[in-house]
């Protein structure tokens, strides 16, 4: 009966910390709907600068004009409610942690927001304005450029996720080598395969020029060289914490 009380509560607990996390989320969204169409014209900015005078964006289903801003916010109070939810994940499972776990867990927590951020700022302000500046040169003479606001707000969607996620490169890192799949040195030993890697991965998910593949395959990079120093010394104070769990 004490384990199924414990698990019990467990359950309980983390339907709170679901049901906090979807609030917090809905509360952002009702205080942006109301600005749903200046934020789809902002993230709409750097394609509209990129198309000829004669151009512009179309909707080609009757609903588009009115649930693409919708969408946008709804994706758009997600991300800025990331933090909030990520506390609630992490009080939760906090008091399973050790004392000097905690304190190697929090910064990650922190600073993962902090890189999702910064990678999806990379994306609008560098990627976007070089990848349709291409996008539109190269359309064939007599074809106007118009792209559909929900195809468009799907494609950028996707370029966030991907470059949030890839900006999540030193996390990735520190997480392996605190767990010991693997160490620093490894790394350092596989770097020609990571520098290649990185071009590959800009080759795929950029326009296919040398200037837009090269600007996120050089973040990339360096995120991977922050994160195999980050590692080395997140992995030297894993094996102090075992020590101390050892003799507690």
């Amino acid at each position: 009966m004490t384990d199924e009380n414990s698990l019990l509560s467990h359950l309980i607990e983390l339907r709170s910390r679901i049901l906090k996390a979807l609030l917090s989320v809905l509360v952002v969204f009702l205080c942006l709907a109301y600005f749903a169409q200046d934020l789809y014209q902002l993230l709409a900015r750097p394609l509209l600068d990129a198309l000829p005078d004669d151009a512009s964006m179309i909707a080609t289903d009757v609903a588009s004009p009115f649930f693409a801003p919708f969408k946008l916010t709804l994706v758009l109070s997600f991300f800025i409610a990331i933090p909030y939810v990520l506390y609630q994940v992490w009080a939760f499972v906090a008091p399973g942690l050790y004392k000097n776990e905690k304190r190697l867990v929090a910064p990650l927590l922190f600073s993962s927001t902090l890189l999702f951020y910064a990678g999806m700022a990379f994306a609008y302000f560098v990627v976007f304005p070089l990848a349709f500046a291409f996008f539109t040169s190269v359309a064939p003479e007599g074809v106007t450029v118009s792209t559909d606001i929900n195809s468009y707000l799907d494609f950028v969607l996707k370029l966030f996720f991907a470059f949030g996620i890839s900006f999540e490169i030193p996390i990735a890192i520190i997480l392996l080598c605190w767990t010991g799949a693997t160490d620093a040195k490894s790394l350092r030993a596989k770097r020609p395969y990571v520098i290649v890697g990185a071009f590959i991965i800009g080759m795929l998910l950029t326009p296919p020029d040398v200037i837009s593949q090269t600007l996120l395959a050089l973040p990339m990079w360096l995120l991977f060289e922050v994160g195999v120093v980050l590692g080395g010394i997140y992995s030297q104070r894993s094996q102090h914490v075992s020590d101390s769990n050892l003799h507690e």
